[in-house]
């Protein structure tokens, strides 16, 4: 997971260049040359200090050839862009390894921030906010509804929003546990063809199933 030197990379030496993407993670690095080195989140309200690890190359008698500071996580669901702080040696400040700022504003502070690739498959899961994220493909303009052993099969209660031709979303929060669902278009159900979970209703139809984890 560690990176290679290319030609346009602004590197000091192997191994510390710009934060990327690499899969499913976000990758920073620091130089060797700081004490300490952490990072804040603006999707964490900057509450959170993460620190790095210093990594070291070895030579074939395990003697120290180089390091650096790096710190690897998992990349945010639905989040397009990430601006953060680093904490170099107690001191707050901008990532020189990024030259990608912004200014906030209601702070009066500039900010590092690292925009994403639209990698993120869409597709109904649960999300680190607690929130059950649910997708529909269909017809474009229709009235697509959800209904689940959570509404008691009350479709009316939930009704999607179409925020692309035939791509349909919503967001609820939904109790720890396994769920049945299906979405309608007036009367007729369907199942979801992004989640491959399938289950049973009470009257014997096959419908999607989720299961909800304890997020606390």
């Amino acid at each position: 997971m560690f990176l290679r030197r290319t030609p346009r990379q602004n590197q000091k030496h192997q191994g510390v260049s710009e934060p990327h993407v690499s899969g499913d993670f976000l990758v920073f690095t620091a130089d060797k040359s700081a004490h300490s080195v952490g990072i804040a989140f603006d999707y964490e309200n900057y509450k959170t200090v993460h620190y790095f690890n210093l990594h070291k190359t070895r030579d074939f008698e395990g003697e120290v050839t180089d390091s650096w500071w790096f710190f690897i996580t998992p990349r945010p669901k639905k989040i397009m862009q990430v601006s953060y702080r680093l904490v170099i040696n107690g001191l707050w400040t901008v990532d020189p390894n990024n030259p990608n700022t912004i200014f906030d504003e209601n702070e009066g502070i500039l900010l590092s921030q690292l925009k994403m690739p639209s990698a993120d498959p869409a597709i109904t899961e649960t999300l680190d906010s607690g929130l059950t994220h649910f997708v529909c493909f269909s017809e474009p303009g229709q009235n697509i509804r959800l209904g689940g052993s959570f509404t008691n099969w009350d479709s009316w209660i939930y009704s999607m929003k179409e925020v692309a031709p035939g791509r349909y979303e919503l967001d609820i929060p939904l109790p720890e546990g396994t769920h049945y669902y299906a979405y309608y278009v007036g009367m007729t159900s369907f199942i979801d063809s992004t989640n491959p979970h399938k289950g049973y209703s009470a009257d014997g139809k096959v419908v999607s199933c989720i299961k909800v984890n304890d997020v606390r």
